[in-house]
């Protein structure tokens, strides 16, 4: 079920980034795999904050506030 729900999360991630959508983890730039990683270390839900440009498109995910780096 982890790996399930790690794969559907990776491939969103990996959609957004293909889309042109900036990905940042504690403000850095970040990849699909990077981001993954590391939220899923968790044992908590995290949303990223939804950054669109001036149109309203989603220019940027950022996730912040992650925990567990080792």
């Amino acid at each position: 079920m982890c790996k399930d729900r790690e794969k559907l999360i990776k491939e969103q991630l990996e959609e957004a980034q293909n889309a042109g959508v900036s990905l940042f983890l504690e403000g850095i730039p970040a990849s699909p795999e990077n981001i993954t990683d590391r939220c899923m270390r968790e044992d908590a839900v995290y949303m990223a904050d939804y950054v669109v440009d001036d149109g309203g498109r989603w220019k940027e995910l950022r996730y912040d506030r992650i925990e567990k780096w080792e």
